[in-house]
């Protein structure tokens, strides 16, 4: 799969937990966030940087979505194996 259908894969499992994703320009004073996961009044969101990389748009994403419980979900396994990767410690 390559790392745009990736991003919309991501993207639709995020709706399918209630998660809205939000593309903005988070530019402030010269310096650049790219963005990551944030709850404001009991509602998830997924806020990155608009003109952040594909591949830093598909981090910031999984990085959000290994948060919450994905057992029970069906996950295409190219998307669960990403979604498992453990950080090195």
């Amino acid at each position: 799969m390559d790392d745009h259908a990736t991003l919309s894969q991501l993207e639709e499992l995020a709706e399918r937990l209630g998660i809205t994703v939000r593309y903005e320009s988070l530019k402030a004073e010269g310096f650049v966030h790219t963005g990551g996961y944030c709850r404001v009044k009991g509602r998830d969101f997924v806020i990155i940087h608009k003109k952040a990389t594909v591949r830093e748009k598909i981090h910031i994403l999984a990085e959000a979505l290994k948060r919450h419980d994905l057992g029970q979900l069906y996950i295409l396994p190219s998307l669960r194996e990403l979604l498992d990767v453990k950080e090195a410690p």
